[in-house]
């Protein structure tokens, strides 16, 4: 290599050396930006490390260049945080949906759902959503200390151990409520008919139900059964309970607070009951190729009693489902108010932040095809409670739904049975 002993050119070789310096990275920006763009115009874009997502239309450009502006030009653009920025976006698409079942949950929402679905969780048994200020009880946990301090369905909730909840969100307000068994959580909430804001000192459970609980009504021969959630024994139970007593005509199964549970345990549960290879419930995918079909299965033997099933405003799901593909195969009689109209099917997604993606992948339908996911089961009789029976612990569904399931055992006939039930009550 020669070296340049002529000081004069010195300075004409960094000027094209810093000319030629410049261009290159002029030239590799150029190609970067150019190799960016195609990714965001692309078809493919990598979701995690086993599988892509293909669009032909989605550009994030515009993403890319309000988040250039709000770095750039906003005044207290230190506050920002890529992430939290990240975070809300996802968020507000899922909101966007309007499916209250499909949720983008953070890592904490996240342990609290898999506790939920474990059942490994100590508080006091009240599913609870948002509403504008505060907390309203959705659905009351059947044998839960909310339940058996007389919390009800639609009280809202405004302070917990006088921690006021306003503006407070979902997980925020359900930590104040939630805490170890034994230990107790005052409570003031608002009821729809009492004018002043009502005080319950709850005392925190740990939530343990049982899946089946079955009894001869006192009184009476007539046979009940409480399913208080579809879980992976429950269809066990359950038909051990019917083999106690097969010599019964009649029974009420009762549904009431039963929000839980897997479709594949209620479709065993039917199949005590239903024909065998008659369908029971369809499930009806995006890609019309899942679409799925459950049938009875059994060796021909079915129990033909006269059934009076109990639902209400807690019955979800797996419940819907049972009260449905009775009600299609005129076995039973639907006793007190319109379920909680729950027809899909969710799926989590974890994701590689730790977070989780919760959506609705799949609608269910009864036997007919009905899917009720925006409606409800509407009841052949529809008997609520009155203020008083709360106050003296009556339980005036079940009374009732006594003299619904004789008169379904006298006449033998679904339609003939209510008719002469609400004449009987008419009168």
């Amino acid at each position: 290599m020669k070296i340049l002993k002529n000081k004069k050119i010195l300075p004409y070789f960094f000027v094209i050396f810093l000319t030629s310096f410049l261009l290159g990275v002029i030239f590799s920006f150029q190609i970067g930006k150019n190799i960016v763009d195609d990714l965001l115009k692309s078809k493919t874009y990598v979701v995690t490390g086993e599988s892509t997502y293909e669009e032909n239309d989605l550009d994030l450009t515009r993403v890319l260049e309000a988040y250039f502006y709000l770095k750039r030009e906003y005044y207290d653009s230190d506050v920002i945080k890529k992430n939290d920025l990240v975070e809300s976006a996802i968020k507000w698409m899922v909101d966007w949906l309007w499916d209250k079942h499909s949720e983008y949950m953070t890592k904490k929402e996240t342990k609290n759902f898999h506790e939920a679905l474990s059942w490994d969780f100590e508080w006091i048994g009240a599913v609870v959503e948002k509403v504008e200020l505060w907390v309203m009880i959705e659905r009351i946990l059947k044998g839960s200390p909310a339940k058996n301090f007389g919390l009800l369905k639609g009280d809202i909730l405004i302070e917990a151990n006088g921690i006021e909840l306003e503006d407070l969100d979902l997980y925020e307000a359900v930590d104040n409520i939630k805490g170890p068994a034994g230990t107790k959580v005052v409570l003031k909430y608002l009821r729809a008919w009492e004018i002043d804001p009502l005080e319950t000192e709850v005392i925190r459970g740990k939530i343990k139900i049982p899946s089946v609980d079955s009894k001869i009504l006192e009184d009476t021969d007539i046979w009940y059964i409480a399913v208080n959630m579809f879980w992976w024994d429950t269809e066990v139970e359950f038909k051990k309970a019917l083999e106690d007593f097969k010599e019964k005509e009649g029974i009420i199964i009762d549904l009431r607070d039963n929000g839980w549970g897997y479709l594949q345990s209620a479709v065993v549960i039917l199949s005590n009951f239903i024909k065998n290879g008659k369908n029971i419930v369809f499930t009806k995918y995006k890609n019309i190729f899942d679409n799925n079909v459950y049938k009875s299965v059994n060796n021909g033997d079915t129990y033909e009693w006269k059934i009076v099933v109990l639902i209400n405003g807690n019955s979800a799901s797996a419940s819907e489902i049972t009260a449905g593909a009775l009600r299609d195969y005129n076995k039973a009689i639907l006793v007190w108010e319109k379920s909680y109209w729950k027809w899909s099917v969710q799926q989590p997604f974890d994701l590689s932040s730790g977070w989780t993606l919760k959506l609705t992948i799949a609608r269910w339908f009864t036997p007919k095809n009905k899917n009720i996911d925006k409606e409800w089961i509407e009841p052949d009789i529809e008997i609520r409670f009155l203020k008083e029976d709360y106050e003296n612990d009556y339980d005036r569904q079940l009374e009732e739904a006594k003299k619904v399931l004789n008169n379904f055992i006298k006449y033998g006939s679904l339609k003939l049975s209510v008719d002469e039930y609400n004449n009987s009550t008419e009168k």
